[in-house]
């Protein structure tokens, strides 16, 4: 999934494109850490499916730019991944950001930027994938839930798995309460995964993502 020609792109930033559809505290968090000189990355366009996405005001406050690609204003499902793919080449961007961006996408968008999508779910997957993760973990009785971060194939959150990050789950949690702890690990693991591939330090191998040394890495 990653291959030599790394070793030109590391030269120069990548170009984040970040799709949401709700407050974007992901994005915020991926803000930070670029700011914080931790990502060597821009934001070049934040994409919501929701016009009133609190994500595209957060994008806003930072100058970044931030535009409304509305599914209901698209006949099919393919008019509408053309526009987000469209919208995505028009800023030069070289990597998709899925920070909860409630859509399934088509094999066609994922082909377009094959290996090159990154997704956080708020799941130790391969368990509980989907839209009703904490519901279904809270309903399975697990004792251990989290998140992780994945590169986005065909399949429902079934991509190769990058960073994952555990979270215990307590006597009388609620979805709610779940989904605040899980959050929180989000924050920390997603900005972290987006590091790794910018520094080219990933190494895909059928189903298993190796993580370089950072000596390593930089040479790929």
């Amino acid at each position: 999934m990653r291959s030599s020609s790394r070793a030109v792109s590391l030269m120069r930033k990548e170009k984040l494109g970040i799709l949401c559809s709700g407050r974007g505290s992901n994005l915020a968090s991926i803000v930070e850490a670029i700011e914080r000189g931790e990502i060597r990355a821009e934001i070049a366009v934040v994409i919501s499916d929701k016009i009133d996405a609190y994500a595209l005001e957060r994008a806003r406050e930072k100058g970044i730019p931030s535009i409304a690609v509305v599914y209901r204003d698209y006949p099919e499902r393919a008019d509408f991944e053309r526009a987000l793919i469209a919208e995505l080449r028009a800023h030069d961007v070289t990597l998709v950001v899925l920070a909860g961006f409630m859509r399934i996408l088509s094999p066609v968008f994922v082909h377009a930027y094959t290996g090159r999508i990154l997704n956080i779910h708020p799941a130790l997957l391969p368990s509980f994938p989907g839209a009703h993760a904490h519901r279904d973990a809270l309903a399975y009785g697990v004792k251990i839930s989290g998140c992780t971060v994945h590169f986005v194939d065909e399949g429902m959150d079934s991509g190769p798995i990058i960073l994952q990050a555990a979270v215990p789950v307590m006597e009388g949690d609620t979805e709610e309460t779940l989904a605040e702890r899980v959050l929180s690990q989000e924050h920390r693991i997603f900005p972290e995964a987006i590091k790794l591939y910018v520094e080219g330090r990933l190494h895909t191998d059928g189903r298993k993502v190796h993580i370089l040394p950072a000596a390593e890495g930089g040479s790929l």
